[in-house]
């Protein structure tokens, strides 16, 4: 396949679930050696892709093609030439690192010595060769997530699904694991991620497109994403007053949201909307001027509203 094509086309995609339409004509393209990011509140639409990616889901309609090939007719074709790790470990507890390894390179029908071989080398990868000998129960959370991106990567795939790869992580695992991603992306694998964490979608990837509610509501990397729906600086203000001051607020001349515990105010430069609180008189208990971010984005587009 011409190298300047996508790995992934999908078009007009539609997913539903008896009366409850998942995707409503999702569109989006990955591009060779890309990390493409997927986000979106629960419910968005995020694992329903993944799973019609990984050809263990069929669209309901619409085109989706992965390396250049039908996801519908070319199942198999496609799974051999993909790694996934999936949300929820499915690791086989009692077996040892290197056993669930070798075991899994069966269903790739890969020779024994080469699976062997294999397994100890992505074993030094995600830095668990000392404990190839140990069984899975005996690892930590981290562990486990870098032994199933290992597993992932058995078959040598051109294109991975990592389904929040780095979730309950603590820092330094999410950290670890994110230099190992970001190895694989100098390597020229492509990977298509979903995460709830806004700074790792910003660290990890080129491209992002933003689902709420089965649409595809924002495209774009994430510098452009941030350039176009937020402003280079926030202001956080933890107010003395139990009523919102709007009428002093909205005076400001600047985009103000309020929430619950605080008001938010967008701007250029966040010192001189500070100072601009300050002058109207307007009591505040606290003041912090921070980076207009991903997670600003990600709120402004899909909302404040929890969705289980």
């Amino acid at each position: 396949m011409p190298a300047q094509e996508p790995l992934v086309h999908a078009e007009a995609l539609v997913k539903r679930y008896g009366d409850f339409t998942a995707l409503d004509g999702v569109e989006f393209e990955v591009r060779p050696g890309q990390v493409f990011g997927l986000l979106g509140p629960n419910g968005a639409g995020k694992s329903s892709t993944m799973r019609m990616i990984s050809c263990i889901s069929k669209p309901t309609e619409g085109t989706l093609r992965i390396f250049g090939m039908d996801a519908v007719a070319n199942g198999p074709a496609i799974r051999a030439r993909i790694g996934v790790c999936p949300q929820q470990d499915t690791l086989d507890p009692e077996l040892s690192l290197l056993q669930n390894l070798t075991v899994f390179a069966r269903y790739f029908r890969i020779s024994r010595a080469t699976a062997a071989a294999r397994a100890a080398e992505l074993l030094a990868f995600v830095r668990l060769q000392d404990r190839a000998g140990h069984r899975v129960d005996s690892l930590s959370g981290g562990m486990k997530r870098r032994l199933s991106i290992a597993r992932a990567m058995l078959n040598d795939p051109e294109l991975i699904l990592l389904d929040e790869p780095t979730t309950g992580l603590d820092p330094q695992a999410r950290h670890l694991l994110w230099e190992r991603l970001d190895q694989l992306r100098r390597r020229g694998i492509t990977q298509i991620l979903t995460t709830h964490y806004m700074d790792e979608a910003e660290q990890l990837c080129d491209w992002l497109v933003v689902v709420d509610s089965g649409r595809v509501v924002a495209t774009g990397t994430p510098s452009g994403l941030i350039a176009q729906h937020c402003t280079k600086e926030v202001v956080e203000l933890r107010l003395r007053q139990a009523d919102a001051p709007m009428d002093e607020l909205n005076r400001l001349g600047l985009r103000v949201e309020m929430l619950p515990d605080r008001a938010l105010i967008y701007a250029d430069d966040g010192e001189a909307a500070a100072s601009a609180v300050h002058r109207n008189g307007i009591e505040v208990r606290s003041v912090l001027v921070r980076r207009g971010g991903l997670e600003d984005v990600f709120l402004h587009l899909t909302g404040r509203t929890l969705v289980d």
